[in-house]
């Protein structure tokens, strides 16, 4: 645990100094969810304001850990740490844990955003959309953190996002309904955490309890 906290303090001390990357992960989400507020009429927006949301921290999170991680082990710094008393699961641990800070202050200041300021309208209670952004958040570092370890560039960590991330936007229902998919299609879809994160992110914005159909999502996330 030592180690993991060391791990966590080191990668949030490094994002404190760094105000690009800070930028891209607090500020760029929120001036997204602004953008589309302003294309879309406010029936729509209503119905997939609170899935951007997710959809948004998601692809931050995936390229901001994905190239992280792979400009340690370039520059030489991870085979430093593993050659101290580190293993592989504390520098994981330390990296989730850290950006698991980060996604709570990007979940909490796009939600205030989106309430106070952008109109959108949550049925369910407000922290429940502020823990599933965060779950969201959490899962774009961890399929980051995943593949990392594939990429041997930066650009090649680039690369992984179309074929990492599109096809979870196109199969999660944003477009259109899971069930109205050919069986294949929404066969595959139910294997991908994004359509759990937006049938989450769907019922949050929906229904004004908290259900059993809503916990298997948050589980699964």
């Amino acid at each position: 645990m030592t180690r993991t906290l060391a791990t966590a303090g080191r990668v949030l001390r490094q994002l404190r100094h760094d105000h690009r990357t800070m930028a891209l992960l607090i500020v760029v989400p929120v001036l997204l969810m602004a953008l589309v507020s302003w294309v879309f009429p406010a029936g729509v927006y209503a119905h997939i304001g609170l899935l951007m949301l997710g959809i948004f921290p998601f692809i931050t999170m995936f390229l901001v850990t994905s190239i992280a991680t792979l400009r340690e082990r370039q520059t030489g710094t991870l085979e430093r740490l593993l050659a101290m008393p580190m293993g592989k699961v504390d520098f994981i641990l330390g990296y989730q844990l850290a950006f698991a800070v980060v996604s709570l202050v990007q979940a909490l200041v796009a939600v205030l955003v989106g309430v106070l300021l952008l109109g959108l309208t949550i049925t369910g209670p407000v922290w429940m959309a502020v823990l599933i952004a965060m779950s969201v958040a959490q899962l774009g570092t961890a399929l980051g953190l995943a593949v990392s370890a594939l990429a041997q560039t930066e650009f090649q960590a680039v690369q992984f996002l179309p074929a990492f991330l599109l096809p979870q936007l196109l199969l999660c229902g944003l477009l259109t309904p899971r069930s109205s998919m050919a069986a294949p299609l929404e066969a595959f879809s139910a294997i991908l955490p994004l359509s759990y994160a937006y049938d989450a992110l769907h019922r949050v914005a929906t229904e004004g309890s908290f259900s059993g159909g809503l916990a298997l999502d948050v589980a699964v996330l």
